[in-house]
Protein backbone atom coordinates (compact mmCIF):
# COMPACT_ATOMS: atom_id res chain seq x y z
CA UNK A 1 0.00 0.00 0.00
CA UNK A 2 1.17 3.07 -0.74
CA UNK A 3 0.04 7.20 0.50
CA UNK A 4 1.58 10.53 -0.41
CA UNK A 5 2.16 13.43 1.87
CA UNK A 6 3.56 16.76 0.95
CA UNK A 7 4.74 19.21 3.19
CA UNK A 8 6.86 22.03 2.02
CA UNK A 9 9.04 21.30 -0.60
CA UNK A 10 9.06 17.46 0.44
CA UNK A 11 6.67 14.88 -0.76
CA UNK A 12 6.42 11.34 1.28
CA UNK A 13 5.78 8.52 -0.26
CA UNK A 14 5.01 5.79 1.90
CA UNK A 15 5.32 2.10 0.91
CA UNK A 16 4.39 -1.28 3.21
CA UNK A 17 2.22 0.81 5.43
CA UNK A 18 0.47 -2.76 5.73
CA UNK A 19 3.16 -3.95 7.38
CA UNK A 20 2.83 -1.29 10.59
CA UNK A 21 1.50 -3.63 13.58
CA UNK A 22 -1.77 -3.20 14.86
CA UNK A 23 -0.61 -1.81 18.36
CA UNK A 24 2.43 -1.52 20.17
CA UNK A 25 4.99 -2.35 21.84
CA UNK A 26 7.63 -2.80 18.80
CA UNK A 27 10.82 -0.87 18.19
CA UNK A 28 11.34 0.68 14.76
CA UNK A 29 14.90 0.63 13.06
CA UNK A 30 15.30 3.22 10.91
CA UNK A 31 18.93 4.83 8.62
CA UNK A 32 19.68 8.13 9.90
CA UNK A 33 21.01 10.50 6.93
CA UNK A 34 18.65 13.28 8.36
CA UNK A 35 17.84 15.41 11.08
CA UNK A 36 13.97 15.32 9.03
CA UNK A 37 14.05 11.56 9.38
CA UNK A 38 11.65 11.45 12.76
CA UNK A 39 9.17 14.34 11.68
CA UNK A 40 8.91 12.27 8.39
CA UNK A 41 8.35 8.94 10.11
CA UNK A 42 6.03 10.40 12.08
CA UNK A 43 4.20 11.73 9.17
CA UNK A 44 4.06 8.01 7.68
CA UNK A 45 2.74 6.12 10.62
CA UNK A 46 -0.82 6.02 12.40
CA UNK A 47 -1.01 8.03 15.31
CA UNK A 48 0.46 5.78 18.10
CA UNK A 49 2.70 7.01 21.51
CA UNK A 50 6.25 7.28 20.58
CA UNK A 51 9.19 6.93 22.54
CA UNK A 52 12.77 7.39 20.96
CA UNK A 53 16.38 8.33 22.43
CA UNK A 54 17.57 11.69 21.49
CA UNK A 55 21.27 13.33 22.41
CA UNK A 56 21.16 15.25 25.67
CA UNK A 57 22.61 18.53 23.78
CA UNK A 58 18.34 18.71 22.47
CA UNK A 59 17.17 18.50 25.44
CA UNK A 60 17.41 22.34 26.28
CA UNK A 61 16.87 23.81 22.65
CA UNK A 62 14.08 26.46 22.40
CA UNK A 63 12.67 24.90 19.22
CA UNK A 64 13.34 20.86 19.30
CA UNK A 65 13.61 20.33 22.95
CA UNK A 66 9.46 20.85 23.93
CA UNK A 67 8.81 19.24 20.68
CA UNK A 68 11.07 16.33 21.45
CA UNK A 69 10.17 16.32 25.19
CA UNK A 70 6.26 15.64 23.94
CA UNK A 71 6.90 12.87 21.23
CA UNK A 72 8.65 11.12 24.44
CA UNK A 73 12.18 12.03 24.24
CA UNK A 74 14.50 9.93 26.39
CA UNK A 75 18.20 11.94 26.37
CA UNK A 76 21.04 10.08 26.59
CA UNK A 77 24.52 10.89 26.18
CA UNK A 78 26.07 9.72 22.90
CA UNK A 79 29.12 8.04 22.44
CA UNK A 80 28.95 6.32 25.82
CA UNK A 81 26.23 3.50 27.35
CA UNK A 82 23.82 5.26 28.71
CA UNK A 83 22.31 2.50 31.19
CA UNK A 84 19.85 4.55 32.82
CA UNK A 85 18.32 5.69 29.74
CA UNK A 86 18.47 1.63 28.70
CA UNK A 87 16.15 2.04 31.67
CA UNK A 88 13.75 4.19 30.61
CA UNK A 89 13.67 3.09 27.14
CA UNK A 90 12.43 -0.96 28.60
CA UNK A 91 9.89 0.60 30.87
CA UNK A 92 8.89 2.71 27.93
CA UNK A 93 8.87 -0.17 25.70
CA UNK A 94 6.68 -2.10 29.03
CA UNK A 95 3.86 0.72 28.89
CA UNK A 96 3.37 -0.38 25.29
CA UNK A 97 4.88 2.42 23.56
CA UNK A 98 6.56 2.43 19.97
CA UNK A 99 10.18 2.91 20.17
CA UNK A 100 12.06 4.23 17.11
CA UNK A 101 15.25 4.21 17.00
CA UNK A 102 18.23 4.65 14.85
CA UNK A 103 21.08 1.83 15.30
CA UNK A 104 24.23 3.82 14.20
CA UNK A 105 23.26 6.53 16.72
CA UNK A 106 24.50 9.64 14.83
CA UNK A 107 23.51 10.59 11.30
CA UNK A 108 25.81 10.01 8.31
CA UNK A 109 26.88 12.48 6.33
CA UNK A 110 27.51 10.68 3.32
CA UNK A 111 23.86 9.18 3.02
CA UNK A 112 26.04 5.41 3.02
CA UNK A 113 25.17 3.34 6.16
CA UNK A 114 27.79 3.36 8.93
CA UNK A 115 28.61 0.10 11.64
CA UNK A 116 25.58 0.81 13.75
CA UNK A 117 25.54 -0.10 17.91
CA UNK A 118 23.75 -2.32 19.71
CA UNK A 119 21.51 -0.50 21.33
CA UNK A 120 18.37 -1.62 19.18
CA UNK A 121 19.26 -5.23 19.57
CA UNK A 122 19.80 -5.23 23.33
CA UNK A 123 16.50 -3.09 23.76
CA UNK A 124 14.56 -5.78 21.16
CA UNK A 125 16.10 -9.07 22.67
CA UNK A 126 15.78 -7.84 26.19
CA UNK A 127 11.88 -6.88 25.37
CA UNK A 128 11.11 -9.73 23.44
CA UNK A 129 9.23 -7.29 21.15
CA UNK A 130 9.05 -7.23 17.17
CA UNK A 131 11.35 -5.28 15.22
CA UNK A 132 10.14 -3.15 12.36
CA UNK A 133 12.46 -1.79 9.61
CA UNK A 134 12.36 1.05 8.03
CA UNK A 135 14.54 2.37 5.32
CA UNK A 136 14.62 6.25 4.27
CA UNK A 137 15.32 6.89 0.63
CA UNK A 138 16.76 10.68 -0.38
CA UNK A 139 16.20 12.66 3.13
CA UNK A 140 20.18 12.51 2.75
CA UNK A 141 19.41 15.11 -0.81
CA UNK A 142 16.17 17.55 1.54
CA UNK A 143 18.45 20.64 2.61
CA UNK A 144 20.69 20.42 -0.20
CA UNK A 145 17.37 20.60 -2.80
CA UNK A 146 15.08 23.30 0.06
CA UNK A 147 18.13 25.34 -0.51
CA UNK A 148 17.93 25.19 -4.43
CA UNK A 149 14.16 25.39 -3.89
CA UNK A 150 13.59 22.03 -5.52
CA UNK A 151 11.16 19.37 -4.65
CA UNK A 152 12.42 15.91 -2.94
CA UNK A 153 10.61 12.69 -3.08
CA UNK A 154 10.72 10.85 0.26
CA UNK A 155 10.20 7.14 0.35
CA UNK A 156 9.69 5.52 3.57
CA UNK A 157 9.94 1.71 3.14
CA UNK A 158 8.21 -0.07 6.02
CA UNK A 159 9.16 -3.80 5.61
CA UNK A 160 8.02 -6.81 7.62
CA UNK A 161 8.04 -7.30 11.33
CA UNK A 162 10.46 -9.67 12.33
CA UNK A 163 11.75 -11.20 15.98
CA UNK A 164 15.24 -11.93 16.49
CA UNK A 165 16.55 -15.62 16.74
CA UNK A 166 15.99 -17.29 19.53
CA UNK A 167 19.68 -18.43 21.03
CA UNK A 168 18.82 -20.41 24.42
CA UNK A 169 20.59 -17.62 26.78
CA UNK A 170 21.02 -13.87 27.85
CA UNK A 171 22.51 -12.14 24.49
CA UNK A 172 25.55 -10.49 25.64
CA UNK A 173 28.92 -9.32 23.33
CA UNK A 174 29.02 -10.93 20.18
CA UNK A 175 25.61 -12.09 20.23
CA UNK A 176 24.40 -8.77 20.13
CA UNK A 177 26.74 -7.41 17.34
CA UNK A 178 25.24 -10.45 15.47
CA UNK A 179 21.85 -9.41 16.22
CA UNK A 180 22.90 -5.74 15.38
CA UNK A 181 24.26 -7.05 11.96
CA UNK A 182 20.83 -8.81 11.06
CA UNK A 183 18.60 -5.75 12.04
CA UNK A 184 21.26 -3.33 9.59
CA UNK A 185 20.64 -5.88 6.80
CA UNK A 186 16.89 -5.91 6.87
CA UNK A 187 17.40 -1.98 6.73
CA UNK A 188 19.45 -2.20 4.10
CA UNK A 189 17.35 -4.95 1.88
CA UNK A 190 14.79 -1.62 1.81
CA UNK A 191 16.97 0.16 0.07
CA UNK A 192 19.28 1.10 -3.04
CA UNK A 193 22.71 0.05 -3.20
CA UNK A 194 23.84 3.72 -3.32
CA UNK A 195 23.03 3.68 1.01
CA UNK A 196 24.40 0.05 1.72
CA UNK A 197 27.53 1.97 2.75
CA UNK A 198 29.64 -0.90 5.14
CA UNK A 199 27.22 -3.78 4.71
CA UNK A 200 27.26 -3.52 0.73
CA UNK A 201 29.02 -6.97 1.11
CA UNK A 202 27.63 -8.82 3.89
CA UNK A 203 26.66 -11.98 2.66
CA UNK A 204 23.79 -11.82 5.32
CA UNK A 205 22.02 -9.17 2.66
CA UNK A 206 22.75 -11.03 -0.60
CA UNK A 207 20.73 -14.15 1.79
CA UNK A 208 18.29 -12.11 2.33
CA UNK A 209 17.76 -11.40 -1.50
CA UNK A 210 17.50 -14.87 -2.64
CA UNK A 211 15.15 -16.16 0.30
CA UNK A 212 17.46 -17.54 1.97
CA UNK A 213 17.78 -17.27 6.10
CA UNK A 214 20.56 -14.52 7.13
CA UNK A 215 21.57 -15.36 10.69
CA UNK A 216 24.12 -17.46 9.88
CA UNK A 217 25.99 -14.97 8.09
CA UNK A 218 25.42 -12.77 10.42
CA UNK A 219 27.41 -14.89 13.09
CA UNK A 220 30.05 -15.49 10.82
CA UNK A 221 30.09 -11.25 10.45
CA UNK A 222 30.71 -11.30 14.01
CA UNK A 223 34.14 -12.95 13.52
CA UNK A 224 34.63 -10.60 10.11
CA UNK A 225 32.95 -7.11 10.45
CA UNK A 226 31.41 -5.85 7.17
CA UNK A 227 34.11 -3.58 4.83
CA UNK A 228 36.99 -5.76 6.39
Amino acid sequence: MHITRSILLTRLVVVGRENIPAHGPYIVTLNHTSVADTPLLLMGFPLVEWAFFAGEKWRHHPIYGPIMAWLGAIYINRGEVDRQGLRDALAAIERGVVFGLAPEGSRSKTGRMQEAKVGAAYLANRANIPILPVGFENNDQLFANFKQLRSTRSVLRIGEPYLLPEIGRRAKGADLAAFTHLIMVKIAALLPPRYWGIYADSPALQALFVGDDPWPACQTAVQQPPGA
